[in-house]
């Protein structure tokens, strides 16, 4: 088991984290760290841009990869997120 440590935030997002945690039924350190296990890194994004795209037969160009970031960036500006 790894050595515990903290994170600095805001009062509102630790707020907000331990109602996302009750609603749960889970501590805000299980959230924390089931947020961090599912959110992507960018080479991890990548490489299943990659693998979906040879599942698809798709070659995958500078022009796919492109139009799927585009595609993203929609889907997050609509969920509230960041769109780059």
């Amino acid at each position: 088991m790894s050595k515990p440590t903290s994170i600095k935030t805001s009062e509102a997002v630790r707020d907000r984290l331990r109602i996302l945690a009750a609603e749960r039924g889970i501590t805000i350190t299980e959230l924390v760290e089931d947020l961090a296990a599912r959110e992507l890194t960018a080479a991890e994004r990548e490489k299943r841009a990659l693998e979906a795209a040879h599942e698809l037969g798709i070659e995958y160009s500078e022009q796919v990869r492109q139009a799927g970031q585009n595609a993203w960036a929609k889907i997050r500006a609509h969920q509230g997120g960041d769109a780059a």
